[in-house]
């Protein structure tokens, strides 16, 4: 080859040398002989063996290390090859008896010799490498070494060129022409060797991610075939899981779904079978989880142990409790809408790859579609039976005879009561509303809401007294299927239906004591969990509690808890029994006779006054209630346009509720009259002008100087809507049902 350099050892600095692949003369170099051509084709034979043996560089480069130690003599055998997408020289393999290099070392073309060999297609020698100034960081790497001279010649294949291979020697000037000349005959091999070498690697590269596409999409159709196969969400999980499993190995497979409401996540399906500290449908916070981080993040996170043990959350604790030494957690994203996340852990050390977490990443695509169909799914599926339930409850509401109208009754004690309604309803206050039975609790729990802001929502009732104790838990929050005995399916309590409305707690008093703590929590926290369910349900609920029992003695005998008496007693009011306001009597008597007339297809025009008077006397233990039973079957009983009403009966039957004469009542009805009046008897704001503008007798005794209807009923031509309450006519928009029966 033309161009060749003869490098003089003298005492100026060494140059690098271009020596020829034309044969030179053979000059002496310390003792070195000329191999024989036998010898030199023996070692062409044993490299042409060794590369035939070898299918990787560091142990091909090992053995020719050992065979080319007979052509020249080099303590250091170094592999460099070129890298076209980076155009860098890297050093790839060292065969040495102790190399002391244990990184990488990638350079530019023109700062390695190897790459101007690459260049050049032609050898580079340095006889001396601390007096080389060219290439310094080489330099520095040989000298630490030991090495104190070195050779690189290209490498090339009939394809493409490769890199260079390096020798180099403790000795300076170790290399003479002869040597490289020698060198030169081998590397062909060598190239060939190498090449073919670098091939293979690349063949089993891509053997290799063939697989794993192949595996990835074995394992995507699984999933999609598990999506299809499986209705249940539980059961598409444990598949989904298991395919999983074989192409990722792990031991922890989690869904995590994100409830937006309580900014946290609930774990939906877990598959591990570990300690139980990490279960189902627990509540997992967003900031400081796994499950957190991957979600706040948007993309794949890999955890290890060190990661775990740096969350704040107690989710991380629990996973280390149960051994968990790493993760990778991947976000569920459908349209740019994060529902939740995929989690999967190891017990073992072995971090996750970035290929796992792409694999992972396939698979979570595919889930985020299943977790928002199930999402919408279960929100159909709880409004479906939420409306069946409101659907059937409802009828039942229109089967109820309750159809008034309007207020019956404009006592001053009514309006009392009527004035609280008008001052709580508006807020979302809890009311508890006493009084004895039959007054009409209910219609006042029904004015509540029906002039609240939940009006258009559902009002749902529940009498605490009528349900046997072991199912009252099941009526207030529901049941899951199989949570006991008989629940052979899912039932939605009537808190749940009660959601953003109101519930009206009938005979709260009667609530066993066992169960309050759980009424008491909805109460506070708005919140519950349905029986044989571990997941929580959150309510907006307006609760309107009713009872005939002193909840204050109840409290002080330890049969009520006093801190649920406290929170159901924010704003109590107190229903008067019919008694208290005997002025009603006569408004409620015309009201029940013209309703039970019109239900039996009947015309009564008239009531008798000596039957309003006996009415009016009689004391009504059974308040409200009573006096509609008696009214009804007086229509019963009535053929003509008067209404016959046995008054002997109610003679029979007056039991005053002082337990005192008629006398001591009609006392008792004037000296209220008198206290109403601040004790003032005549002028227009007297006592005897509001008993004679109210249309009633002198006293509610009304008896021997009642002998025509005309002094026990209103004109005839005030009817029973004309006679409404005072309340009602201040609010003429105001149409509430107020039925006082209960």
């Amino acid at each position: 080859m033309q161009g060749r350099l003869e490098i003089t050892i003298r005492d100026e600095p060494p140059t690098m040398r271009d020596v020829s692949v034309k044969k030179p003369p053979l000059a002496a170099h310390r003792g070195a002989g000329t191999a024989a051509p036998a010898d030199l084709n023996r070692t062409l034979l044993d490299v042409s063996r060794s590369t035939a043996a070898h299918r990787d560089l560091p142990s091909l480069l090992r053995d020719l290390r050992r065979v080319l130690r007979g052509v020249a003599r080099f303590d250091r055998l170094a592999l460099v090859l070129h890298d076209p997408a980076r155009d860098v020289m890297c050093l790839h393999t060292i065969a040495a008896a102790h190399p002391a290099l244990r990184t990488t070392v990638e350079l530019p073309p023109p700062e390695s010799p190897s790459g101007v060999a690459w260049q050049t297609q032609r050898p580079v020698v340095v006889s001396s490498v601390a007096r080389d100034t060219r290439f310094p960081r080489v330099a520095e790497i040989l000298a630490a070494e030991g090495m104190r001279s070195f050779c690189v010649l290209p490498l090339t294949s009939s394809l493409r060129r490769l890199g260079a291979l390096g020798f180099a020697s403790a000795e300076e000037d170790a290399f003479a022409e002869a040597d490289v000349e020698r060198l030169q005959q081998v590397t062909g091999q060598v190239a060939l060797a190498v090449d073919n070498t670098l091939h293979h690697e690349a063949a089993q590269d891509a053997q290799q991610e063939l697989a794993r596409e192949r595996d990835r999409l074995r394992l995507l159709l699984e999933v999609n075939n598990a999506l299809v196969s499986n209705l249940e969400p539980r059961a598409l999980f444990s598949a989904i899981a298991a395919c999983l499993r074989r192409v990722v190995s792990h031991d922890y497979t989690s869904l995590a779904v994100y409830d937006p409401k309580r900014n946290a996540f609930d774990m939906s399906a877990i598959e591990f079978a570990g300690k139980g500290f990490v279960k189902e449908h627990m509540s997992v916070p967003l900031d400081g989880s796994p499950a957190g981080t991957a979600f706040a993040a948007g993309r794949p996170v890999r955890l290890e142990r060190a990661d775990l043990e740096g969350l704040s959350a107690e989710v991380a604790r629990l996973l280390l409790a149960e051994g968990i030494q790493s993760m990778c957690c991947v976000p569920l994203t459908v349209h740019d809408r994060r529902l939740g996340t995929l989690n999967i852990g190891r017990l073992g050390s072995e971090p996750f790859t970035a290929e796992d977490a792409e694999l992972l990443a396939g698979v979570a695509n595919q889930v985020a579609f299943s977790v928002e169909n199930a999402l919408a799914f279960q929100e159909i599926a709880e409004l479906k039976d939420r409306l069946a339930a409101e659907k059937v409850y409802l009828e039942d509401e229109l089967r109820t005879d309750y159809n008034f109208e309007e207020i019956i009754g404009d006592s001053p004690a009514l309006k009392r009561v009527l004035h609280q309604v008008e001052t709580v309803a508006p807020t979302d206050s809890a009311v508890l509303v006493g009084g004895e039975t039959g007054t009409g609790k209910e219609l006042i729990a029904r004015a509540i809401h029906d002039l609240s802001r939940r009006r258009e929502r559902t009002f749902v009732k529940i009498n605490c007294a009528a349900i046997p104790t072991g199912l009252l838990e099941s009526e207030l929050f529901g049941h899951e299927r199989g949570a006991f005995t008989g629940a052979i399916a899912q039932r939605i309590g009537r808190f749940e239906l009660a959601d953003g409305g109101t519930i009206f707690l009938d005979e709260v008093g009667d609530i066993p004591l066992e169960l309050q703590p759980k009424l008491l929590r909805v109460l506070q926290e708005q919140e519950f969990e349905r029986l044989g369910s571990t997941r929580t349900k959150r309510v907006d609920v307006r609760v309107v509690a009713a009872t005939n029992r002193n909840l204050e003695e109840m409290v002080a005998a330890r049969s009520f808890r006093n801190d649920l008496y406290y929170r159901l007693d924010v704003f109590p009011i107190t229903l008067p029994p019919l008694r208290e306001r005997p002025e009603d009597i006569p408004h409620l008597v015309r009201y029940f006779a013209q309703k039970f007339a019109r239900r039996m297809k009947k015309r009564i025009d008239t009531i008798p006054g000596d039957a309003m008077a006996a009415l009016c006397r009689y004391a009504w233990p059974g308040n409200v209630r009573e006096l509609e039973n008696a009214i009804e079957r007086a229509v019963i009983l009535t053929s003509g346009p008067a209404l016959c009403v046995a008054v002997s009966e109610f003679h029979a039957r007056a039991v005053p509720a002082s337990g005192g004469t008629l006398e001591a009542t009609e006392r008792e009805a004037i000296v209220r009259r008198l206290r109403e009046s601040n004790w003032v008897l005549g002028g227009p704001h007297g006592a005897a002008r509001a008993w004679a503008s109210s249309g009633r007798p002198c006293s509610p005794g009304c008896g021997s100087s009642a002998s025509t209807a005309t002094r026990c009923e209103p004109p005839a031509d005030i009817s029973a809507r004309d006679d409404m309450s005072a309340w009602s006519r201040g609010h003429p928009r105001r149409r509430v049902a107020l039925n006082p029966l209960m």
